[in-house]
């Protein structure tokens, strides 16, 4: 018989993994079969594949299979990783070779030594190579507040329906999970209602431990309608700070008395690991190899992902002479990466809003703007740094998307409007929350001309997804004129606002 390493069997132990040692006569003295435990996922699709994710409740290797069609009739087959309690059972394998701008069915199963799992199966489609129609969404924001999965109410809809738009991908602004707030069995609402959630060991308290982190993602994945979403629509994925606590900063030492772990950098690392162990992405692929990086998506769409937590400077009054919120390297990447790009569109998925006044504190500042109203200061300098960049070097047909705020809006800016001129006028989009709180409308910093053409945001007494207030952005472009149009939604996907950009 092949010998496992005691410490295998407890780490193994501690995740919930089965660990079966190899019969030594093969895989007929095999007893018990591998599952896959929280579905599978795609993302970061390319004109040539994707990535696909999966998890193993034992020590096995991920195989996947895919085919023109759900008959899988005419397969393709691929060998992944070995899925150990190291990564806590998950892996992901990247897909190529596919044909592109192609629907691509597959189905992963898993091999513990002969013993063969059910298999799971997803789709995705590859990027085109021509021009043709795009459709993504977006939002962000997902089992915060205490709002956890409630079986009253279906669980997580909201995936569901996005789902049911058939977009190509969709873009995670950030706050995956709520690392730092609790789930309990029931929450009383103001109007006196009862929210109900199902609840988990992890979720029962702040995430401090790894596992604890690990069992953030695993949690939401015991909702249905989040499984099924991402069985069936590819993900490019960014973290904000919830991944791992409210408004973190690099270097940050927490005064709570939650934490017996006060430095924040150590939870960061816990953070990180989870989330990349437990989304669809390759952290290879990132330019730093955390988060930032290009996604092209065909000649009329480039999706520039940024990481606006990593490198930011400690949450200050924001009106030093200059700040970072994207750090120097990432600036200059940002420039000219988006300088090189050749797609007709370039999207920016900015984490943290640009000009919405974001408070961390009395007298602190959270996200870019401090609410001066001025010239450029503190964070504001980087931003300032890349507009008038993008302008100098003729940088064209540029949206930015983002969440963070827990409601939905448009924002154009203008220097017209601005204290700071040295830019072309562009178009911010707001979205979210996915399945939390609602947020109050924020106001917004003057410093680079803004102006909210719509906002979607709760009153004070109704922060209760049970309210609404939960939101996901839409972003279709066309194929042939390559003009770009923006559909705000609510949960329901009603169209609450639409604006239509054309191409430069």
């Amino acid at each position: 018989m092949t010998a496992i390493p005691r410490r295998t069997v407890l780490r193994a132990a501690l995740l919930g993994l089965v660990v079966a040692p190899a019969a030594a006569c093969g895989p007929a003295l095999v007893t018990t079969r591998p599952r896959l435990t929280h579905g599978v996922a795609s993302g970061f699709p390319r004109s040539d594949g994707a990535l696909v994710w999966a998890r193993s409740d034992r020590p096995a290797t991920m195989l996947v299979e895919t085919a023109a069609t759900e008959s899988f009739s005419d397969v393709r087959r691929f060998t992944g990783p070995t899925l150990t309690p190291e990564s806590d059972g998950t892996g992901r394998l990247r897909l190529t070779g596919l044909p592109a701008d192609s629907e691509v069915h597959y189905r992963v199963t898993l091999d513990s030594d002969g013993a063969l799992s059910e298999p799971v199966t997803g789709v995705f489609r590859t990027a085109p190579a021509d021009a043709r129609n795009v459709r993504l969404i977006w939002s962000g924001d997902v089992a915060g507040q205490g709002f956890g999965i409630n079986p009253d109410v279906g669980g997580m809809r909201i995936f569901r329906t996005m789902a049911d738009r058939n977009p190509q991908f969709f873009l995670h602004s950030g706050d995956t999970v709520y690392a730092d707030v609790p789930i309990q069995e029931t929450l009383t609402l103001p109007d006196g209602r009862l929210w109900r959630n199902e609840v988990s060991e992890a979720k029962s308290a702040v995430a401090q431990t790894l596992d604890q982190y690990r069992g953030q993602h695993a949690y939401n994945l015991t909702d249905a309608n989040y499984r099924y979403f991402n069985a069936h629509v590819p993900q490019l994925v960014q973290w904000d700070d919830h991944e791992v606590l409210n408004n973190w900063y690099p270097g940050e030492i927490l005064e709570n008395d939650k934490y017996t772990e006060k430095r924040v950098d150590v939870l960061a690392q816990h953070g990180h690991r989870a989330f990349h162990e437990w989304q669809p992405t390759e952290r290879r692929e990132a330019v730093d190899g955390l988060v930032y990086q290009r996604v092209s998506y065909g000649p009329l769409l480039d999706v520039f992902i940024l990481d606006m937590r990593s490198y930011k400077d400690p949450n200050s009054t924001n009106r030093q002479q200059h700040g970072a919120i994207f750090g120097a390297r990432q600036t200059e990447w940002l420039i000219n990466a988006m300088a090189s790009s050749k797609a007709v569109w370039k999207i920016v998925a900015n984490d943290l809003p640009l000009a919405l006044v974001v408070p961390d504190g009395k007298t602190n500042f959270e996200a870019v703007a401090n609410g001066d109203n001025g010239p450029p200061l503190g964070r504001e300098t980087e931003l300032a740094h890349i507009l008038s960049q993008l302008k100098a070097r003729q940088v064209r047909n540029v949206v930015w998307l983002t969440a963070d705020v827990h409601y939905t809006a448009a924002h154009e800016y203008s220097p017209a409007r601005a204290a700071f001129t040295d830019f072309d006028p562009f178009w911010e989009f707001v979205s979210g929350p996915l399945h939390a709180g609602a947020g109050q409308e924020k106001p917004l910093d003057g410093t680079f001309g803004p102006r909210a053409d719509y906002v979607h945001a709760a009153p004070p007494d109704q922060q209760s997804p049970l309210d609404g207030y939960q939101h996901f952005g839409q972003v279709d472009i066309d194929g042939t004129s390559g003009d770009l149009t923006v559909t705000l939604c609510d949960a329901a996907g009603s169209a609450l606002y639409t604006r239509s950009l054309a191409r430069a």
